[in-house]
């Protein structure tokens, strides 16, 4: 089964705040990732996370008395929480362990390269003009730039940072993905908030179970500091966070969701400079201003319609007929 949405079809204001809110919260995340990694093993701290996002999600969603996706969708479901949870943010609470908070969200500027990329690559996705992939390339060059000194700072490299680097790219391969994946699964429109429950769950209990043989749990404290920044993780960077991502996949055009990637480094580096005190000199700013510059040209060139995407049945939903089996 497929169906295309018109093309010309003017997306929901909501979908536009959606897209306001993911670039405000989400450039605030990485810096309470930071904080709470003071005390909190990285798998149990994401996998917490997002189980506790998810239970409170779905509670919500219930209360509200909508259904929950009938369970024939819960495959689909624990693969879109294996791509978008654990590989996308589970790899970066991981590699915020030794790369800063703000370069962390620099490096991530790259994931609006695979996002056009990928859905470039599937059959009825959007197709970016050649300068698109100019911008890919003038992007790229300005995260070698931004890394590249760190690499061989001393005549050699710290090879916890040169991990950190490389999960981080791996992060945005599978949140990308992830991106294409859920565009394309059929549900109705009540099953947007319970499915992002669901795959929060899944994905959060998939991280516990890394962190839990990883022998994390003795390691588990809080301070205030990370109490009250998980809080913040699991209401705002995920509960509210992750809703409106999967809301604005719905409804806009891959080139304009990966724009919020270009501004979640800007406040992420102010925050990590004036509440962590982490350093960002002249070689990092120019580096990234070459990120931007790519991401923009990328940006520029790229589709502006609303999705015009084959829907695959992916998770076994049909509008109207998913039950609420618990």
């Amino acid at each position: 089964m497929s169906t295309r949405p018109d093309p010309a079809a003017e997306p929901p204001a909501l979908a536009y705040a959606a897209w306001v809110a993911i670039c405000l919260i989400w450039g605030t995340t990485y810096l309470g990732i930071r904080i709470c990694l003071e005390t909190m093993p990285p798998g149990l701290m994401a996998g917490l996370r997002w189980l506790a996002a998810g239970c409170l999600l779905t509670m919500i969603q219930r209360l509200r008395g909508q259904p929950l996706p009938a369970r024939r969708s819960w495959p689909g479901l624990a693969l879109i929480g294996a791509l978008f949870i654990v590989g996308g943010n589970g790899l970066v609470v991981w590699a915020e362990q030794w790369v800063p908070s703000g370069l962390t969200a620099v490096l991530l500027a790259s994931s609006p390269f695979w996002m056009v990329g990928i859905e470039a690559a599937i059959p009825g996705g959007e197709r970016p003009p050649r300068w698109t992939w100019l911008g890919l390339a003038v992007g790229f060059a300005g995260i070698v730039v931004l890394v590249w000194p760190d690499l061989v700072r001393g005549g050699g490299f710290s090879p916890g940072f040169l991990a950190g680097v490389v999960g981080l790219q791996l992060a945005c391969v599978t949140w990308s993905i992830g991106s294409a994946h859920e565009r394309r699964r059929h549900h109705g429109s009540d099953h947007t908030l319970g499915g992002a429950g669901l795959e929060m769950i899944f994905g959060g209990a998939m991280l516990t179970i890394v962190g839990t043989a990883a022998g994390e749990w003795p390691r588990l404290a809080f301070s205030v500091r990370s109490a009250v920044s998980f809080g913040y993780l699991v209401l705002f960077g995920s509960v509210v966070g992750y809703s409106s991502y999967i809301y604005t996949l719905k409804h806009l055009s891959v080139s304009t969701i990966s724009l919020s990637s270009y501004i979640n480094p800007i406040i992420a580096v102010t925050l990590g400079v004036v509440a962590a005190g982490e350093s960002f000199g002249r070689r990092s700013v120019v580096a990234s201003a070459i990120v931007l510059a790519g991401v923009a040209l990328v940006r520029a060139t790229a589709p502006n319609e609303p999705p015009a995407v084959s829907v695959l049945d992916v998770t076994g939903d049909e509008p109207g007929t998913a039950g609420t089996e618990n």
